[in-house]
Protein backbone atom coordinates (compact mmCIF):
# COMPACT_ATOMS: atom_id res chain seq x y z
CA UNK A 1 0.00 0.00 0.00
CA UNK A 2 1.23 3.14 -0.81
CA UNK A 3 0.60 6.29 1.34
CA UNK A 4 1.28 10.23 1.52
CA UNK A 5 2.13 12.19 4.63
CA UNK A 6 1.81 16.05 5.15
CA UNK A 7 3.52 16.80 7.92
CA UNK A 8 5.63 20.03 8.60
CA UNK A 9 7.51 18.64 11.94
CA UNK A 10 10.61 17.69 10.27
CA UNK A 11 10.42 15.08 13.67
CA UNK A 12 7.00 13.87 13.12
CA UNK A 13 7.16 13.49 9.75
CA UNK A 14 10.19 11.22 9.55
CA UNK A 15 9.30 9.30 12.76
CA UNK A 16 5.73 8.26 10.86
CA UNK A 17 7.43 7.66 7.61
CA UNK A 18 10.18 5.14 9.16
CA UNK A 19 7.36 3.24 11.30
CA UNK A 20 4.96 3.33 8.49
CA UNK A 21 7.65 1.63 6.09
CA UNK A 22 8.73 -0.68 8.90
CA UNK A 23 5.04 -1.76 8.55
CA UNK A 24 5.59 -2.60 4.25
CA UNK A 25 4.06 0.75 3.18
CA UNK A 26 5.53 2.47 0.68
CA UNK A 27 5.47 6.50 1.55
CA UNK A 28 5.91 9.60 0.43
CA UNK A 29 6.29 12.91 2.26
CA UNK A 30 5.84 16.53 2.03
CA UNK A 31 6.30 19.46 4.30
CA UNK A 32 3.60 21.64 3.16
CA UNK A 33 0.20 22.17 1.91
CA UNK A 34 1.12 23.07 -1.62
CA UNK A 35 3.79 20.16 -2.13
CA UNK A 36 1.16 17.98 -0.13
CA UNK A 37 -1.95 18.76 -2.83
CA UNK A 38 0.52 18.23 -5.59
CA UNK A 39 1.43 14.93 -4.69
CA UNK A 40 -1.98 13.69 -3.96
CA UNK A 41 -3.24 15.16 -7.50
CA UNK A 42 -0.52 13.25 -9.30
CA UNK A 43 -0.33 10.20 -7.68
CA UNK A 44 -2.27 6.96 -6.71
CA UNK A 45 -2.41 6.79 -2.78
CA UNK A 46 -4.25 4.67 -0.67
CA UNK A 47 -4.08 6.63 2.54
CA UNK A 48 -3.16 10.18 3.04
CA UNK A 49 -2.14 11.27 6.49
CA UNK A 50 -2.97 15.30 6.65
CA UNK A 51 -1.74 17.56 9.36
CA UNK A 52 -4.20 20.83 9.42
CA UNK A 53 -2.01 23.18 10.60
CA UNK A 54 0.68 23.86 7.73
CA UNK A 55 2.52 25.99 5.57
CA UNK A 56 1.57 27.58 2.23
CA UNK A 57 -1.57 25.94 2.27
CA UNK A 58 -3.68 24.19 5.68
CA UNK A 59 -5.03 20.98 5.52
CA UNK A 60 -8.29 21.52 5.27
CA UNK A 61 -8.19 23.59 2.06
CA UNK A 62 -5.79 20.99 0.76
CA UNK A 63 -8.50 18.21 1.61
CA UNK A 64 -11.34 20.67 0.26
CA UNK A 65 -9.10 20.89 -3.25
CA UNK A 66 -9.05 17.18 -3.60
CA UNK A 67 -12.77 16.70 -2.83
CA UNK A 68 -13.21 19.24 -6.02
CA UNK A 69 -11.35 17.45 -7.93
CA UNK A 70 -13.04 13.93 -7.04
CA UNK A 71 -10.27 12.64 -5.64
CA UNK A 72 -11.59 10.66 -3.02
CA UNK A 73 -8.93 8.97 -1.44
CA UNK A 74 -8.90 7.93 2.32
CA UNK A 75 -7.97 11.03 4.42
CA UNK A 76 -6.92 10.70 8.58
CA UNK A 77 -6.59 14.29 9.94
CA UNK A 78 -4.25 15.34 12.08
CA UNK A 79 -4.56 18.17 14.77
CA UNK A 80 -4.00 20.07 17.70
CA UNK A 81 -7.59 21.05 17.97
CA UNK A 82 -8.91 18.58 19.80
CA UNK A 83 -12.59 20.89 20.29
CA UNK A 84 -15.97 19.06 18.95
CA UNK A 85 -16.48 22.13 16.44
CA UNK A 86 -13.13 21.18 14.82
CA UNK A 87 -13.39 17.47 14.81
CA UNK A 88 -16.99 18.27 12.72
CA UNK A 89 -15.46 20.99 10.87
CA UNK A 90 -12.66 18.47 9.62
CA UNK A 91 -14.83 15.59 8.46
CA UNK A 92 -17.86 17.92 7.21
CA UNK A 93 -14.58 18.95 4.80
CA UNK A 94 -14.19 15.40 3.43
CA UNK A 95 -11.52 13.52 6.41
CA UNK A 96 -12.66 10.39 6.88
CA UNK A 97 -10.56 10.03 10.34
CA UNK A 98 -9.30 12.17 12.70
CA UNK A 99 -6.57 11.94 15.34
CA UNK A 100 -5.72 14.09 18.04
CA UNK A 101 -1.80 14.64 19.03
CA UNK A 102 -0.21 13.50 20.64
CA UNK A 103 -1.03 10.38 19.97
CA UNK A 104 -0.15 6.50 20.16
CA UNK A 105 1.77 5.39 17.46
CA UNK A 106 0.34 2.05 17.49
CA UNK A 107 -2.86 4.15 17.42
CA UNK A 108 -1.56 5.75 13.93
CA UNK A 109 -0.75 2.56 12.34
CA UNK A 110 -4.21 0.93 13.27
CA UNK A 111 -6.17 3.88 11.58
CA UNK A 112 -4.23 3.66 8.92
CA UNK A 113 -4.81 0.06 8.69
CA UNK A 114 -8.71 0.72 8.55
CA UNK A 115 -8.28 3.13 5.60
CA UNK A 116 -6.69 0.96 3.90
CA UNK A 117 -8.88 -1.78 4.04
CA UNK A 118 -11.74 0.61 3.60
CA UNK A 119 -10.21 1.77 0.47
CA UNK A 120 -10.80 -1.86 -1.30
CA UNK A 121 -14.40 -2.35 0.35
CA UNK A 122 -13.30 -4.68 3.27
CA UNK A 123 -14.81 -4.94 6.78
CA UNK A 124 -12.85 -8.21 7.94
CA UNK A 125 -9.13 -8.14 8.93
CA UNK A 126 -8.93 -11.73 7.47
CA UNK A 127 -8.74 -12.64 4.26
CA UNK A 128 -9.35 -16.25 2.71
CA UNK A 129 -8.87 -17.85 -0.81
CA UNK A 130 -8.21 -21.26 -0.83
CA UNK A 131 -6.16 -22.42 1.30
CA UNK A 132 -4.60 -18.83 2.06
CA UNK A 133 -5.47 -17.22 5.04
CA UNK A 134 -4.06 -13.40 5.52
CA UNK A 135 -4.34 -11.79 8.83
CA UNK A 136 -4.03 -8.06 7.97
CA UNK A 137 -4.46 -6.94 11.59
CA UNK A 138 -1.57 -9.04 12.94
CA UNK A 139 -0.14 -9.29 9.43
CA UNK A 140 0.31 -12.76 9.44
CA UNK A 141 0.41 -15.57 6.28
CA UNK A 142 -0.39 -18.84 6.63
CA UNK A 143 -0.79 -21.21 3.67
CA UNK A 144 -2.79 -24.74 4.64
CA UNK A 145 -2.58 -23.93 7.96
CA UNK A 146 1.32 -23.60 8.02
CA UNK A 147 2.90 -20.29 8.27
CA UNK A 148 4.36 -18.36 5.44
CA UNK A 149 7.49 -15.74 7.06
CA UNK A 150 7.30 -12.88 4.67
CA UNK A 151 9.14 -9.46 4.70
CA UNK A 152 7.06 -6.24 5.43
CA UNK A 153 7.49 -5.32 1.40
CA UNK A 154 6.09 -9.07 1.05
CA UNK A 155 3.85 -9.10 3.04
CA UNK A 156 2.36 -5.62 1.38
CA UNK A 157 2.41 -7.40 -1.92
CA UNK A 158 0.52 -9.96 -1.15
CA UNK A 159 -2.02 -7.93 0.81
CA UNK A 160 -2.31 -5.94 -2.77
CA UNK A 161 -2.86 -8.81 -5.13
CA UNK A 162 -5.34 -10.38 -2.86
CA UNK A 163 -7.40 -6.88 -2.23
CA UNK A 164 -7.38 -7.02 -6.28
CA UNK A 165 -8.17 -11.21 -6.20
CA UNK A 166 -9.34 -12.34 -9.64
CA UNK A 167 -8.67 -9.18 -11.16
CA UNK A 168 -5.39 -8.43 -13.31
CA UNK A 169 -3.04 -6.05 -11.67
CA UNK A 170 -0.09 -4.62 -13.75
CA UNK A 171 3.24 -3.74 -13.17
CA UNK A 172 2.57 -0.06 -12.96
CA UNK A 173 -0.25 -0.74 -10.25
CA UNK A 174 2.03 -2.44 -8.17
CA UNK A 175 4.77 0.15 -8.54
CA UNK A 176 2.51 2.78 -8.21
CA UNK A 177 1.30 0.72 -4.64
CA UNK A 178 3.62 -0.93 -2.99
CA UNK A 179 7.03 0.94 -3.63
CA UNK A 180 7.88 4.86 -3.41
CA UNK A 181 9.71 6.53 -5.85
CA UNK A 182 13.11 5.56 -5.37
CA UNK A 183 12.45 2.70 -6.99
CA UNK A 184 13.92 2.57 -10.82
CA UNK A 185 11.05 2.04 -13.06
CA UNK A 186 13.76 0.40 -15.48
CA UNK A 187 14.27 -2.43 -13.14
CA UNK A 188 12.43 -5.76 -12.63
CA UNK A 189 12.15 -5.49 -8.88
CA UNK A 190 8.50 -6.46 -9.61
CA UNK A 191 9.24 -9.58 -11.68
CA UNK A 192 12.19 -10.31 -8.35
CA UNK A 193 9.60 -9.65 -5.88
CA UNK A 194 6.55 -11.56 -7.42
CA UNK A 195 9.47 -14.41 -7.74
CA UNK A 196 10.50 -14.62 -4.36
CA UNK A 197 6.57 -14.78 -3.07
CA UNK A 198 5.74 -17.58 -5.31
CA UNK A 199 8.41 -19.74 -3.53
CA UNK A 200 7.77 -18.84 -0.28
CA UNK A 201 3.65 -19.37 -1.07
CA UNK A 202 4.31 -22.93 -2.74
CA UNK A 203 7.58 -23.69 -0.13
CA UNK A 204 6.07 -27.24 1.92
CA UNK A 205 3.06 -27.09 -0.25
CA UNK A 206 3.48 -29.19 -3.45
CA UNK A 207 0.36 -30.26 -3.73
CA UNK A 208 -1.16 -26.86 -3.51
CA UNK A 209 -2.34 -25.02 -6.67
CA UNK A 210 -0.26 -22.65 -7.64
CA UNK A 211 -2.25 -18.79 -6.71
CA UNK A 212 -0.67 -16.31 -8.48
CA UNK A 213 -0.08 -16.45 -12.32
CA UNK A 214 1.55 -13.98 -15.06
CA UNK A 215 -0.83 -13.05 -17.76
CA UNK A 216 1.98 -12.25 -20.68
CA UNK A 217 1.68 -8.27 -21.27
CA UNK A 218 -0.76 -7.69 -18.94
CA UNK A 219 0.65 -8.47 -15.47
CA UNK A 220 -0.47 -10.45 -12.48
CA UNK A 221 -3.71 -12.22 -10.88
CA UNK A 222 -4.26 -13.63 -7.76
CA UNK A 223 -6.85 -16.40 -8.06
CA UNK A 224 -7.51 -20.23 -7.12
CA UNK A 225 -6.79 -23.18 -10.44
CA UNK A 226 -4.37 -23.27 -13.14
CA UNK A 227 -5.86 -21.09 -15.47
CA UNK A 228 -7.90 -18.22 -13.67
CA UNK A 229 -10.67 -16.94 -16.09
CA UNK A 230 -10.39 -12.92 -15.11
CA UNK A 231 -12.51 -10.56 -14.28
CA UNK A 232 -12.89 -6.84 -15.89
CA UNK A 233 -10.06 -4.46 -13.74
CA UNK A 234 -10.61 -2.49 -10.73
CA UNK A 235 -10.66 1.04 -10.77
CA UNK A 236 -8.34 1.18 -7.87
Amino acid sequence: MRLLIVEDSDRLRQTLATALRKSGYAVDAAADGEEGQWLAENNAYDAIVLDIMLPKRDGLAVLAGLRRKKIDTHVLLLTARDTVADRVQGLRAGADDYLIKPFALDELLARVEALCRRAYGAKQSLMQIAGLEIDTAARAVRRDGRPVPLSAREYSLLEYLAKRRGHIVTRAEIEAHIYDEAVDPMSNVVDSAICILRKKLEAGAAAAAPLIHTRRGQGYILACGENPKPQSPNPK
